[in-house]
C-alpha cells in the first residue's frame, strides 16, 4: 500500500520556542511574539515588529483580510494569540491525531513565521543563525516526538562560513531530519552554483538532508526592490506574488547551467508552494540548452580543465523538481498542477520524491 504524505503543512510556533531552544547568551538575538497595547500579537525582535502574528486557517483568505482591516482601524484583539491558537497548529501529538482523521500516513511540516523573518534579519547573519538554529533543535525534536509521521523541515542560509552549516546539517540528520529550507536567492552577491558554495551541496548529499525551496520573505529576490517600493507590506508584497516561480526558476536554472547537479549526481531539490504550472516550459527550455553532442561536452570538459580559471564546468542535464502537494495550489491552477507533475511522472516509482522521507 502506497503511503499518503502531504508535501507542506505548517506547524506553528509558541510564544517563547526560539528563546526556548538557544543557550542563554543568545537569547537577547531571539525572536518572540508579543502583544501591542491592543492585544495584538507581533513577531518581534527586541522592540522592531516585523510582522503580525496571526493565527489563519486554510482557505478562510476574507478572515485574514477582516482581521487585518481590524488592526489597521485600531480596534482591540478579540482574542490572544495563545486563546485562538488551536493546539493541534502547534503541538506534535495533536497534528498527528489530526492526520488519522484526514487518512494521511505523514506530512512534512513548515515553519510558520519562519517564512516571515529571513529578510528582516538578513543584516545580521549572527542573529540570523541563532533563530535559523533554534527552529532547527525544535524541528529535531518534533521529528523524535512524531514516529515518522511528521517530517519538519529544518531553515539554513549558506551565509558566512559553511562550517556551521556542516554542524546545522549534522545535528539535523542526527536527529531523523531530513529536509532544510533555504532562499533560491543570492549568496552574499553569488549565485547558488559559484564555486565557493559547492561544498555546501555535497554537505547536504552526505548528511542526507535534502535542501528545499518554499515560498518566503527571500534575502534577496528575482526582481529589483524598486518594483514594490511602495507596497506598505513589504515582507509578502503584492506584486510578487504573481512571480512566485521567479525564484526557484532561476535558481533551478542557475545550478543546471552551472554543472552543479551533474558534479552531485546524488543531490535532490524540493519545490513547495511556488507552483508547477511554470514547470513543463521551464524545463523545455533548460533542455533545449543544455543539450550538446557529446564530442562537445568532452572538448568542453578537457579546456575546462586545461584552463579552469577562463571557463565555467560544462553544463550538465537539470534534475526533476520534487512534487509539490496539490492541494496547497491555488484553486485555479490545482488540476494543472497535479496534471502537470503526473505527465512527468507517469509512473510512480520514478517519481521525483520517491524515497526521499
Amino acid at each position: 500500500m502506497v503511503a499518503a504524505i502531504d508535501a507542506d503543512m505548517h506547524l506553528y510556533e509558541t510564544r517563547g520556542m526560539w528563546a526556548e531552544n538557544s543557550a542563554g547568551a543568545d537569547r537577547d538575538r531571539t525572536l518572540r511574539i508579543a502583544d501591542d497595547e491592543l492585544g495584538h500579537a507581533w513577531l518581534t525582535l527586541g522592540d522592531h515588529r516585523i510582522q503580525l502574528a496571526e493565527v489563519h486557517h486554510p482557505g478562510d483568505v476574507a478572515a485574514m483580510g477582516e482581521y487585518r482591516r481590524r488592526v489597521r482601524a485600531g480596534r482591540p484583539a478579540l482574542a490572544s494569540y495563545d486563546e485562538a491558537l488551536p493546539v493541534d497548529f502547534w503541538d506534535p501529538a495533536a497534528r498527528v491525531a489530526k492526520l488519522d482523521a484526514w487518512g494521511l500516513d505523514g506530512s512534512v511540516l513548515f515553519p510558520n513565521f519562519g517564512l516571515l523573518w529571513e529578510r528582516a534579519l538578513s543584516a545580521d547573519l549572527e542573529t540570523l543563525r541563532v533563530n535559523m538554529a533554534a527552529w532547527n533543535r525544535h524541528a529535531v525534536a518534533v521529528a523524535q516526538q512524531a514516529l515518522g509521521r511528521l517530517h519538519p523541515v529544518g531553515h539554513l542560509s549558506l551565509r558566512g562560513d559553511l562550517d556551521w552549516v556542516h554542524d546545522q546539517l549534522a545535528a539535523l540528520s542526527a536527529g531523523g531530519v531530513r529536509l532544510a529550507m533555504v532562499a533560491p536567492a543570492l549568496v552574499d552577491g553569488r549565485p547558488l552554483s559559484h564555486p565557493d558554495l559547492d561544498a555546501a551541496w555535497a554537505m547536504f548529499v552526505d548528511s542526507g538532508v535534502t535542501p528545499v525551496f518554499h515560498v518566503a520573505a527571500f534575502p534577496t529576490r528575482a526582481f529589483d526592490d524598486a518594483w514594490t517600493a511602495d507596497d506598505p507590506d513589504q515582507t509578502t508584497p503584492v506584486l510578487f506574488a504573481s512571480f512566485l516561480w521567479a525564484a526557484p526558476a532561476m535558481a533551478i536554472a542557475d545550478l543546471a547551467v552551472h554543472g552543479v547537479f551533474e558534479r552531485h549526481p546524488q543531490l535532490r531539490l524540493g519545490v513547495m508552494e511556488l507552483s508547477a504550472i511554470w514547470l513543463p516550459m521551464f524545463l523545455r527550455h533548460l533542455d533545449r540548452r543544455l543539450r550538446l553532442p557529446q564530442h562537445l561536452r568532452r572538448a568542453a570538459a578537457d579546456e575546462a580543465r586545461a584552463a579552469p580559471q577562463r571557463l565555467h564546468p560544462p553544463p550538465g542535464p537539470g534534475r526533476r523538481l520534487r512534487r509539490r502537494d496539490p492541494r496547497r495550489a491555488g484553486p485555479r491552477h490545482r488540476r494543472g498542477d497535479l496534471h502537470v507533475l503526473q505527465r512527468l511522472s507517469p509512473r510512480r516509482g520514478q517519481r521525483p520524491a520517491a524515497g526521499t522521507l
